[in-house]
């Protein structure tokens, strides 16, 4: 009886060692953990179990699955403080190029949400249960609460009108909308007055929310345009986001961003939450729309048409564009040089496509026509569709001086792709959209140093979760949510270029996204652990209302 016993006592043991032996989902091993804090690195492995980190340091039990990183850093999953995946989401969320770039977590919305306030809850539970591989929060959008209830014109809201438009984002707040953003130099966004801007500001500030902007100018009214989004969040209760802050008029290069650094370090100082995030590049991406005053979109798109197919408004566009920037206009033609300085990204028609990643001024040439009509008659031909620009209008110096303010963090302001190797579903081919987040660590960290490796990835990492309230994500802490990137530092590169913008970056191994391996060894897993990210204001079971007319 002894000896069946003993038998038993070993048999139980041997039990109790294979449970401890696979006691964990995941153990990266040997690792240089960076915890996104700020701190040097540090050796360590990192276990995970049930979609959270259990254990850092060193650990004796075993992983179902277990990764060697040996060599390589092992980081908090990056954030994409500036994305535009809204709408390709509900299609397709598997976000390769996001993924591909060890990017766990998304904040859209610049454009807003792709359905209206009352319908945000079950947007957001479409997501989850459709599936998707990346976390994601959003915006809603001031201009989408203008629109439904005045309409595309460039009118002023009534004070009941105005009182529809804050009910909108009230209902966006209360089903989980981080905040409410503007993009004022787009029709019909432009058409907001500060005043009206604050008091929308008050409701999402009272829920917890931000105001973030791409704001009125980024060129000759750069300042101003600061100013105004500081003004909006201060007076408005709500902190304030500044979308891919950027000093964009060549004339001021080297001037104004300094200014403007002092302008928020100020604001900051006197109690303002305000910060900002950039995209590492000299050029933005946009539509053409862009290359005609705001005036003109003035009374809807549809007297926009025919405005542009006019001969003699085209001849007066012109004459604006040669003189600089307006009020209310941000001349990207003319703040980026002149038309040599414009390059057709995606025209959508098929006649044009041997000029994309062409100038304008070359297109005009091998044309014989004046560039401005070339731009105008893309636009009239691919319609409804929008075709895109490159605007070379910044410079690498003002770059790096805004990536170095510890309160500027990361935003691609670019969407997730349907499939890998394809352009982000806006359509815009701008290599940010590949390659953002290994050009921050290859480029300005290893290349160049204009950034340490721990900096960087506080940049990437718990910076952006705690400004936006996300504290069980963006640290690599025993209890924080298992969202992690593992990289080779010698390894890392954006492959993606102006002439092959979707192009695969390297050095980026594993991705973990709530515990679950999304890329593994290079490649997606095809795993959609996602979770969709609610801002403060949220109330369950809240978030509906009525239509209202926009009379």
């Amino acid at each position: 009886m002894i000896k069946h016993l003993a038998v038993g006592l070993m048999a139980l043991a041997s039990l109790a060692v294979q449970a401890d032996d696979t006691a964990y989902d995941v153990v990266i091993r040997h690792g240089r953990v960076l915890d996104g804090a700020g701190n040097p690195w540090v050796p360590a492995d990192v276990a995970i179990k049930g979609g959270i980190i259990v254990k850092v340091g060193e650990v004796p039990g075993k992983g179902a699955r277990e990764i060697d990183a040996a060599g390589k850093y092992v980081s908090p999953g990056w954030i994409d403080m500036m994305d535009q995946s809204g709408e390709v989401l509900l299609k397709v969320g598997l976000a390769p190029n996001k993924i591909n770039m060890g990017v766990t977590t998304l904040i859209g919305g610049e454009g807003g949400t792709p359905v209206e306030a009352d319908a945000i809850d079950a947007y957001f539970s479409d997501l989850e249960t459709k599936g998707i591989s990346v976390n994601f929060g959003t915006y809603y959008s001031a201009t989408q609460a203008r629109v439904a209830v005045l309409g595309d014109s460039d009118i002023d809201p009534t004070p009941a009108q105005l009182e529809e438009m804050k009910k909108r984002v009230g209902t966006a707040m209360d089903a989980g909308a981080m905040g409410i953003t503007t993009a004022l130099i787009y029709p019909p966004s432009s058409f907001h007055k500060t005043d009206n801007l604050i008091e929308l500001a008050r409701v999402a500030g009272a829920k917890g929310g931000l105001y973030a902007s791409h704001i009125r100018g980024e060129s000759a009214e750069f300042l101003d345009a600061v100013r105004e989004a500081i003004r909006i969040g201060e007076e408005g209760g709500a902190g304030v986001e500044i979308f891919h802050l950027k000093a964009a008029y060549y004339p001021n290069w080297g001037k104004d961003m300094k200014t403007a650094l002092g302008l928020i370090d100020a604001a900051r100082a006197r109690g303002v939450n305000v910060a900002a995030d950039l995209y590492p590049y000299v050029a933005g991406g946009t539509g053409l729309e862009v290359t005609a005053p705001s005036w003109v979109y003035a009374d809807g798109i549809e007297k926009a048409v025919e405005r542009l197919k006019d001969p003699d408004v085209r001849a007066g566009l012109k004459k604006e564009i040669a003189a600089g920037p307006q009020k209310g206009w941000t001349n990207l033609v003319y703040v980026s040089g002149g038309w040599k300085n414009v390059v057709l990204a995606n025209s959508h028609l098929e006649e044009y496509a041997r000029f994309h990643n062409r100038n304008f001024q070359e297109i005009g040439a091998a044309l014989g026509r004046d560039p401005a009509d070339v731009a105008w008659d893309i636009m009239l031909e691919a319609y409804p569709k929008r075709p895109f620009a490159l605007y070379f209008m910044m410079s690498e110096d003002d770059v790096r001086l805004a990536m170095q303010a510890p309160w500027v963090s990361i935003g691609s302001d670019a969407a997730s792709a349907m499939k890998e190797g394809d352009f982000d579903a806006l359509g815009l081919p701008h290599p940010r959209s590949y390659g953002t987040f290994p050009r921050i660590i290859a480029k300005y960290v290893r290349d160049e140093g204009v950034l340490s490796l721990e900096n960087a990835i506080r940049k990437l990492t718990s910076w952006p979760a705690a400004r936006m309230g996300l504290m069980d994500r963006g640290l690599i802490r025993e209890g924080l949510k298992a969202d992690i990137t593992v990289f080779d530092l010698g390894a890392i590169n954006d492959t993606a270029t102006w002439e092959n913008p979707t192009a695969k970056p390297t050095g980026i191994d594993y991705v973990l996204v709530n515990g679950s391996l999304v890329l593994d060894a290079g490649h997606h897993t095809g795993a959609t652990p996602g979770k969709v990210l609610r801002g403060p204001g949220y109330k369950p079971g809240h978030g509906q209302t009525t239509a209202v007319n926009k009379d």
